[in-house]
Formats: C-alpha cells, structure tokens, sequence
C-alpha cells in the first residue's frame, strides 16, 4: 500500500494524463458533492417542518366538543356536549394507557394594571398544558399542581401581555405585582410564551393562564372544559387509545356512535409520523439520485482505468516476467483507483459540506427565517456514510481493469508491442 515505486508510478502516470485525470475525477467529485448537497438541503426543509412543530409533546391528541350531526336517543341534532372535569376524571380511571391529560377552558378577558387596560383571553389550565405546548418561560414560572389544588389567585401572562401592561423594557418586573383580570385580582407569577413564533402560535403571546379550578370558582366557568390534550404513556402509541377516549365520550353525552361530529379530534402523533415517513423517502429518494450520479462517476473512473491497462500492457507484461505476481498488479490499479474516486470524492464531500454550511451561515447571519427552509446541515454520520461508499466504488471501479491486467501474459505482451 506504501510502496513508493507504485506511488511514483501512479502519480507519474496522473501527471503525463492531466486532462483525462482531471474529467475522471470531475465526475466523481460531482457526484458525491451533489449527494451531500442535496442531502442538505433536504434537512433544511425537515427541520423547517419539524421546527413548527416546536417542543410540543409529540405523543399527543387534541379532543374537543362539535354541534352533533344526528339525533340520539331524544337529543336532537345541532346539540354541543359539554365536556367538563368529570370527564376528565373517567378517562383517567378507565383508559388504560393514559400518561397525563390537560385540558383548557378560555373566556374573554379584561387585564389591568393600574391605568393600563386591555382585552387578552383568559385560560384556565393544569400544570400539564406546559409540556403539551413546550412553552417557554421566560421570567418566573407556570402554573404548578399546588395551584390547582389550592384554587391560588395567581396568574401568567404572555410575553406580549406583560409589555403592554408594564412596559417593554420593564416586563420582567411584573413578577410578584398584582393585576385585575374581570375584576379579579391575581398575582402575576410568570411571563411565558411560544419556543418558537409562528403565525399560528402569536396567540399564546397575547393570552393569560390561571389555574383550571380557579377560573372555574372565580368565573362560574362550572367545571366546563372547552377542549383537552391526552398523552399516552411511552409503550403506547396515541391511536391506540383514540377510538376507546372517543367512544366514552360518545357514551357519556349521549352522542351517536356514527356521529362523525359531536365529538372531534387530531392526533398530532399521527400526524408527526406521516411527516417523518414524507422524509424518510425524501432521504431515501436523495440517497438513491445521489448514488446514482456517482456512478456515473465511478464508471467513469472505471472505463479510465481500463485504457490506462490497454495502455500499460508492455509494462505489465516486463513487470510479471521479472516475477511480479498477479497480486502485486492487482493491488496497483486497485490503489490508483482508489487515490483518485478517494481524493476526487473526499474534495465534493467537503465542497458540498462547506456550501450547506454556508448557506446556513449567511440565514443566521441575516436573520433570514423561511416557513420551509431552515438549519441545513450535514450529519456526521452522511460524512462517514460518504467516506464509506467512495473506498468501496473506488475499488470496484478499479477491480475489472485490475484483473484483466492480472491476465496479461508476458510473452503476449511483448510480442503485440
């Protein structure tokens, strides 16, 4: 392998053929360059996706109340249950599989802090909504389980909510004041907001969360839910418990089996897994035309060393009438096929690697953030995956030319030259 007869040899040879050198390793080093590239860009568009999904908990399904559709025993169509605690309370007893459940009532609301007054919804939740959503807090903290069970006056704001009311460079003194929320007054004990700001997730700026059991003694909300998010427990899956959480319902307000309404649901689980499965065959799909562009360069690389034994043949033969063996031939092909698929492939690996990186540079550095573009990146394991296959196409693309020149015979060689 270190021989250094063979490696003058090969890069003499290299040297005398520059321009063939050069187009051979072109087609190698594009090909795998356009591997990584693309492998790139494709996890610029999940990440952008996955990133909407922000740190919501994934294993999760949202349940809520819908104007029935049919009658059903006595109750007529265009009825909406009430869902409420004590639902609530049944699922957790007779759903097996059931990790937490949060749910959410929402009133309009009217905040105050001494002479600022502004109209933000009210939410009344558990401690649990906060790992549903994956907010984050920003200054103190969430609504917590002593809350709950003490009934506490205590209240967080969104981010937003805490500018207006106490000033944009002093929001994060709201802490420990009081504000009146419909003529109630609450402690403000944290100030928190979405992971990260989509359009769909403004809301949660400019909303206030007190505890569930406090909106209802406070408001005369009377138990009332308005929607809730069920998790499964790890070794469960969300679909698995779905139908059972629907059916109970169902059953417990008096809502028609085949009522496709009454009773609505999304499971974000599902959903999650069909996105990771659309780029899981983009990945796939990218692998498959990148690896097929290298080919073409390894062919490319192959039909070269193939003229390169055509041409060497008087060599090949003067080089086994002086004893060498069909192994020491083989193995000298098979590394200049190797040096130059390695080289050429290493050089597209690194391009491609340092133009994804710079296009996530210059994003960062603009502050440029796409709906469907974001983080491009190259993993580590693309990297070695790519080292990988150039080793083994570099030696398949010299093993034909490598054997036939094993079968020179000497006697022939030097007589056809």
């Amino acid at each position: 392998m270190f021989d250094r007869d063979t490696w003058q040899e090969i890069l003499g040879t290299l040297r005398k053929h520059k321009m063939r050198t050069f187009l051979t390793a072109f087609g190698v080093f594009w090909g795998i360059f356009m591997l990584i590239f693309m492998l790139g860009m494709g996890s610029g568009l999940k990440n952008a996706v996955f990133k909407n999904f922000g740190n919501r908990a994934k294993n999760v399904m949202y349940v809520w109340s819908n104007a029935t559709s049919k009658p059903y025993k006595g109750f007529q169509p265009g009825r909406v249950p009430r869902l409420n605690l004590e639902d609530i309370d049944y699922l957790y007893e007779n759903v097996e599989g059931v990790n937490y459940i949060a749910p959410r009532t929402t009133i309009p609301g009217n905040i105050t802090y001494k002479e600022n007054a502004e109209a933000y919804d009210i939410r009344g939740e558990l401690s649990d909504m906060i790992t549903v959503e994956g907010y984050k807090v920003y200054k103190g903290r969430y609504i917590q389980p002593s809350d709950v069970e003490e009934s506490r006056k205590v209240i967080v704001l969104g981010k937003r909510v805490a500018e207006v009311m106490f000033g944009k460079g002093k929001w994060e003194d709201a802490i420990g004041k009081y504000v009146t929320a419909n003529g109630v007054e609450f402690q403000v004990v944290g100030i928190f907001g979405p992971e990260f700001i989509q359009p769909w997730t403004e809301d949660d700026l400019e909303t206030t969360v007190i505890p569930l059991t406090t909106m209802h003694k406070a408001f005369g909300t009377a138990g009332r839910i308005h929607y809730f998010a069920l998790s499964a427990l790890p070794k469960y899956k969300i679909s698995d418990l779905e139908d059972q959480v629907k059916t109970i319902l169902q059953q417990r307000h008096y809502v028609a089996p085949d009522d496709p309404r009454g009773i609505g649901g999304f499971n974000l689980e599902e959903q999650f897994d069909k996105m990771s499965g659309l780029f899981l065959g983009i990945s796939i799909f990218l692998w498959i035309v990148g690896i097929g562009t290298l080919i073409a360069g390894i062919i490319g690389v192959s039909n070269i060393m193939m003229i390169v034994v055509k041409e060497r043949t008087r060599e090949i033969g003067i080089r086994k009438a002086l004893g060498a063996t069909p192994g020491v031939i083989i193995r000298s092909i098979l590394i200049e096929s190797v040096f130059i698929t390695l080289v050429s492939g290493y050089l597209g690996l690194l391009s491609g690697t340092l133009l994804v990186g710079a296009i996530d540079f210059i994003m960062e550095t603009n502050n440029v953030s796409l709906d469907m573009f974001y983080n491009p990146e190259v993993k580590l394991e693309v990297g070695i995956g790519a080292v990988v296959i150039l080793v083994i196409a570099g030696t398949l693309a010299g093993l034909i030319p490598a054997i036939m020149a094993a079968k020179v015979n000497p006697v022939l060689a030097l007589k056809n030259e």
